[in-house]
């Protein structure tokens, strides 16, 4: 394993961001992180699924149900206090009660064969979940209030168009366009930033003049996109048109205190970033893990 760390800050300037920090428990191996309206954060383990919900403001936190022994993949809160977490190799999704940690339903989506259910991404009528190792997005409808569907309601739509899967871990990461009107999709393994009509699931790729993001999460705000590159020790920071079929890697923010981040999330001025510590560190159930806290460039 290479570690790529530096100390460089935000656009290669020499003076790195400052950083705070939010403990979570030792042993849990983050790989996501969601935030709501309020000042709270859920994160995913890729030790045995749990959530754990951190209180932003004052740092408490505390572990919801325990998970159901497979990891969670990505994780996003809803407007209800729900959180929708992708079940990366066991192939499923659920949803869960952001305070109880209750399933409130579950869902099979690969259909058999390699799988890993690695992010999900809301729109006002649908959860959507990505795959890895699979050329398809799961979409499960909502209802106008909000009502989950029933198990059978998933829908597999294959992505078609200028997104070709080759071999490791590919799609990971989504979210929307600024505009709302279709999907953005990172094809991690390529560094490659795809637009996915909704509808038909024909795939677009995003020019970046020539850069790449090997990103893992994604994060919106307003015409940014900031992705989450664990492999490399950093967030990439891309400028995007408001329909994203156009962008720009305006900057590659880098800090000393990096260890392979794989989600970002934005709450008021502030950038949330868990080290999943994947790429050097031996996981143990006394082994440490933090959220950096960084503003917003």
């Amino acid at each position: 394993m290479t570690d790529t760390r530096s100390a460089g800050g935000y656009g290669g300037a020499a003076q790195a961001p400052a950083v705070g920090a939010l403990r979570l428990p030792d042993g849990f191996q983050p790989e996501s992180v969601t935030i709501g309206a309020e000042p709270v954060a859920w994160f995913g383990s890729l030790a045995d699924g749990s959530l754990h919900r951190l209180d932003l403001v004052t740092g408490a936190g505390r572990t919801l149900a325990p998970g159901p022994g497979t990891p969670a993949a990505g994780v996003r809160a809803d407007g209800r206090g729900r959180v929708f977490v992708a079940g990366a190799f066991a192939g499923d999704a659920r949803v869960v009660d952001g305070t109880t940690g209750e399933i409130l339903a579950a869902y099979r989506l690969a259909d058999g064969g390699p799988t890993l259910v690695a992010d999900v991404v809301l729109t006002p009528d649908a959860a959507w979940f990505t795959d890895a190792l699979a050329p398809v997005l799961y979409r499960l409808p909502l209802g106008a209030d909000g009502a989950l569907p029933g198990p059978g309601e998933v829908r597999r739509v294959e992505l078609t168009g200028d997104l070709v899967y080759t071999e490791g871990l590919n799609v990971m990461g989504a979210e929307r366009t600024p505009d709302g009107t279709a999907l953005l999709i990172v094809q991690a393994n390529e560094g490659l930033l795809f637009r996915v009509d909704p509808a038909t699931g024909v795939t677009t790729r995003v020019g970046l003049g020539g850069e790449t993001v090997r990103a893992d999460g994604l994060a919106l705000c307003g015409t940014t996109l900031y992705g989450a590159v664990g492999i490399e020790h950093h967030l990439a920071e891309v400028r995007l048109d408001p329909a994203g079929t156009r962008g720009e890697v305006v900057r590659r923010v880098r800090h000393e205190r990096f260890d392979a981040p794989s989600a970002v999330a934005v709450h008021g001025d502030r950038l949330y970033v868990p080290n999943s510590r994947i790429n050097m560190t031996v996981p143990t159930p006394s082994t440490p893990y933090e959220v950096l806290v960084l503003p917003v460039p």
